[in-house]
């Protein structure tokens, strides 16, 4: 008799998922966006699979679920939190972001900061906590400041290296506004290093990508930086 927590198909829908992505040759990989090959109400089958696979590791990590009133519905949390939380910036869509003509021709810098970051370390799925600060030439579109607060969330929620996440962080900027000038900072903390291996407390990481005017015109760099207070 089917269990009545299993998942209807005949196949688990993380393997149905991956398929698609697969046939239309795009990657999977923890820090990919992936909400376009998702369909409505996979989702939830997608949580109570990873819940599934939680309550194994649970087991295996020899905790008794069903006595020890702590870790009863653990697995389910933690699968919430997965899915619709920390990594939630796999599985949803972009944030809305309403661009606007640059009617007054702005033609210096301003700054968005800090933002706080939270993430997660793809080596070691421990938490990355931070702060951002963008910096903006501006071409002829610009967008509401908030907006750079919900972008920053949606791509920092999911398994990442920091480099690589503030790479993909300053491409969704350029794609909504073309700005004549980029420059965006992370400096933030690594619970694979406080927490685990070396633990060191006080060790941060700093990552930036500087482009266009920022790059080609060093006094804009520098007056970011005093503008920001870094």
């Amino acid at each position: 008799m089917r269990n009545s927590n299993q998942n209807p198909l005949e196949r688990p829908i993380s393997e149905i998922i991956k398929q698609r992505l697969e046939d239309d040759g795009k990657n999977y990989f923890a820090n990919d966006n992936i909400h376009s090959h998702i369909k409505p109400g996979e989702l939830d089958l997608l949580q109570k699979e990873v819940e599934g696979k939680l309550q194994g590791v649970l087991e295996s990590l020899v905790i008794n679920t069903t006595r020890d009133h702590n870790t009863k519905e653990t697995a389910k949390r933690v699968a919430k939190m997965y899915c619709r939380e920390v990594f939630s910036g796999r599985y949803s869509r972009p944030p809305r972001v309403t661009d606007f003509p640059n009617a007054k021709n702005l033609d210096q810098i301003y700054t968005v900061g800090p933002i706080s970051i939270r993430s997660c370390c793809s080596h070691h799925m421990a938490p990355i906590m931070g702060k951002c600060w963008v910096g903006v030439k501006p071409s002829k579109r610009v967008i509401g400041i908030s907006k750079f607060n919900r972008l920053t969330d949606w791509v920092f929620s999911r398994p990442h290296i920091q480099e690589e996440a503030v790479m993909i962080l300053a491409d969704e900027i350029e794609k909504f506004i073309k700005p004549k000038g980029l420059i965006v900072i992370v400096k933030a903390d690594h619970y694979c290093m406080k927490w685990r291996g070396v633990k060191e407390p006080d060790c941060q990481m700093a990552t930036s990508v500087v482009r266009g005017e920022f790059r080609d015109k060093p006094h804009m760099k520098q007056e970011f930086m005093n503008l920001v207070g870094l």
